[in-house]
Formats: C-alpha cells, sequence, structure tokens
C-alpha cells in the first residue's frame, strides 16, 4: 500500500491523544502525520479479473511470478486507510536511513524485501551462476528506447523526445493492448502513482519487463518504493 503525492481532503478521523504509543511512537512521528500524512490520499491496490483465455500473455506472466496470489487478489474492505497512513507516520526515521520496519498498534511490521516476498508469496528466480534477477541486471545497463517502443508502441509510435532530443515519455494512447494493462497493473499494484496517463522512461522500462517476462524481485522493487516514499 503506497501514498500518491497529491493531496485532498481526508475522512480519516484524528488521534484524540497524541500520546497513544499504539498509533504513534514518538512527537515527531504524530507531527509528521498531522502536518504531511493526514490530508494525503491513499492509493490502494486492486484487485484483477480475467476471464478464461482473456488476455493470456498476462494472465501467465502475472502466474509466473506469483503476482495473482495476493497482490492482485484483495478481499473487498481489507484496507484499512488509517492504518495505512500511521504505518507511514511511524515508519521514517531520520536517524536510520536504511530502517524498514515500523510498530503499529502494537504489532512490528517488516517491509524489507525478503518479508514482503514472504507475505506476497512472489518468487524471485535466479539464473545459474547469477545473483540478480535479470530486470535487476536489465536495469544496470543503458536501454536501447528503439527495442522499448517496438515492444510496448503500436506500429509508427514511440517515445516523445525532450528538447535535448532525449526520450521523455510514452503516450498512453500509442501503447498496444498489453503495455496498456502492464501500466494499469503496476499503477494500482507495483509501483503505485497518481499520473497514471502517460509512461516516464523509467516505467517504460517496468513495463518493458513485465512484458518481455524478466524475472523480477518484486518484494525488493516494493520495498525501495514504500521507503523512498516514507
Amino acid at each position: 500500500m503506497q501514498m500518491a503525492s497529491k493531496k485532498h481532503k481526508s475522512s480519516d478521523s484524528r488521534p484524540q491523544d497524541q500520546n497513544d504509543n499504539k498509533r504513534f511512537q514518538s512527537e515527531e512521528a504524530w507531527n509528521r502525520y498531522i502536518n504531511n500524512i493526514l490530508d494525503r490520499r491513499v492509493l490502494p491496490e486492486r484487485n484483477v479479473e480475467l476471464y478464461h483465455s482473456e488476455f493470456d500473455d498476462f494472465k501467465i506472466e502475472s502466474e509466473k511470478q506469483n503476482l495473482h496470489k495476493r497482490l492482485a487478489n484483495l478481499q473487498e474492505g481489507s484496507i484499512d486507510m488509517a492504518v495505512v497512513k500511521e504505518f507511514y507516520a511511524n515508519f521514517y526515521s531520520p536517524e536510520d536511513q536504511a530502517s524498514k520496519c515500523a510498530k503499529i498498534r502494537g504489532h512490528l511490521i517488516k517491509i524489507d524485501a525478503n518479508n514482503l516476498i514472504e507475505f506476497l508469496q512472489t518468487l524471485v528466480l535466479l539464473e545459474e551462476g547469477e545473483a540478480l534477477p535479470n530486470y535487476s541486471r536489465f536495469c544496470r545497463l543503458r536501454s536501447d528506447p528503439r527495442e522499448i517502443e517496438a515492444r510496448l508502441c503500436i506500429p509508427g509510435k514511440g517515445f516523445i523526445r525532450n528538447i535535448e532530443g532525449q526520450p521523455w515519455k510514452l503516450l498512453r494512447k500509442d501503447l498496444t493492448t498489453l503495455a496498456q494493462t502492464w501500466s494499469v497493473f503496476s499503477y494500482s499494484n507495483l509501483d503505485p502513482t497518481s499520473r497514471t496517463s502517460n509512461l516516464n522512461t523509467d516505467r517504460a522500462r517496468f513495463v518493458y519487463g513485465l512484458i518481455t517476462r524478466m524475472d523480477m524481485n518484486i518484494g525488493g522493487l516494493i520495498s525501495g518504493q514504500m521507503t523512498m516514499i516514507a
């Protein structure tokens, strides 16, 4: 569960006691909750339902990565927005930039890669002799924008370039149906954002990795995103 960068009016009730240790670990966490988090909009993950034989490529890859077990199979009303906001208030620690846990209402919640992998029931597949999945290795290389365009875009379409002539973004209307499907899934379940009209270069690489069926450390990716947001 991750938060958007935009704000709007929230209906969450404010805690009555700022010293309630079951909700906030410190006065700093309370102030962060009131000043930075309370009115932020939360982007909830979404359930994904596919009919038999519909979007076979999407279904095959989601099942290969075990995304269908937890990330795309949520029960209605299973998300408590107030608890999510309290988690982010307690999670960030300026003294410990590497912190991967927070105490919420008496429970220690760990969001390091290994714990998220276990909770989400996703898999980390490694090729023989490799220490990283191939998507992680792909991200360390300079990608070919023409190759990404060829896999994500309808014929004749590609990256919009910036004033320096470098790839900037892919327009949603220029994406194939499969690329649009994976981009929507990534917006809601893997790397949430409120800006869903186009793909910037980083997200285009991510969707490319999904479409080409690269093995990924999903727990590690989500853990890194949650830490960055906090």
